[in-house]
């Protein structure tokens, strides 16, 4: 893409410092022109079930994404991105692990047994606001062994992802079954995303036209 080409395209923010997250617009051909991660607490309220905190915690990321955007005039008029994914067994919400023990409580719970995948997309455009979905994605793992619970850990890839694992990674040999949306369970529904994204006028194709 040419920089005249993209002076003359919106400009788009993605309020996540997620690799996997702009991996998935840049292989539909979005390249952000911000990267703006949300420092919010992603604590459950009590009693807050996992469709509700995804789509609670989406929005708070780009509210929190947007005061940022507020102080950067070169970012005036900017449509704003973010999403969150939560991982759930039943009504219990599993955590993003940061230690090891932690990681392998979350991979015997899924071992053997099926689960879900909540992600929650907010978008704010500067013509009409805010606009959110969620996405529900089924995900069946093999049963596990104890050795191949040592080796994923012993990887490191499970450190701070959803429910402890990472399925475009390694963890994508524990899948059976998937009903619904692979990019949503890596981080983003694309097509979620891009329909948000075009509703309200943001050329999603613009690249595809503007190749370098």
């Amino acid at each position: 893409m040419t920089s005249d080409a993209t002076a003359s395209r919106p400009k788009l923010v993605l309020a996540s410092a997620s690799a996997r997250r702009l991996q998935l617009l840049q292989q539909v051909g979005i390249e952000p022109d911000a990267l703006m991660p949300a420092d919010i607490d992603e604590t459950p309220l009590k009693n807050e079930l996992p469709r509700s905190l995804a789509v609670r915690l989406s929005a708070e990321k780009a509210k929190n994404a947007l005061k940022l955007v507020d102080t950067r005039p070169e970012l005036s008029g900017s449509y704003l991105l973010s999403a969150d994914t939560v991982v759930a067994v039943g009504r219990r919400i599993l955590p993003k692990p940061e230690i090891s023990e932690e990681a392998a409580e979350c991979l015997r719970l899924l071992s053997g047994r099926q689960h879900r995948v909540f992600t929650g997309v907010t978008m704010i455009s500067p013509r009409t606001g805010e606009r959110r979905r969620i996405v529900e994605t089924r995900v069946r793992f093999k049963r596990l062994s104890s050795h191949e619970i040592e080796s994923y850990i012993a990887s490191g890839e499970w450190r701070g992802k959803a429910g402890g694992y990472a399925i475009q990674g390694l963890a994508g040999a524990f899948v059976v079954r998937l009903v619904g949306s692979y990019s949503s369970v890596v981080g983003l529904p694309v097509y979620e995303a891009m329909t948000l994204l075009a509703g309200e006028g943001f050329p999603i194709h613009f690249s595809w036209k503007h190749a370098a």
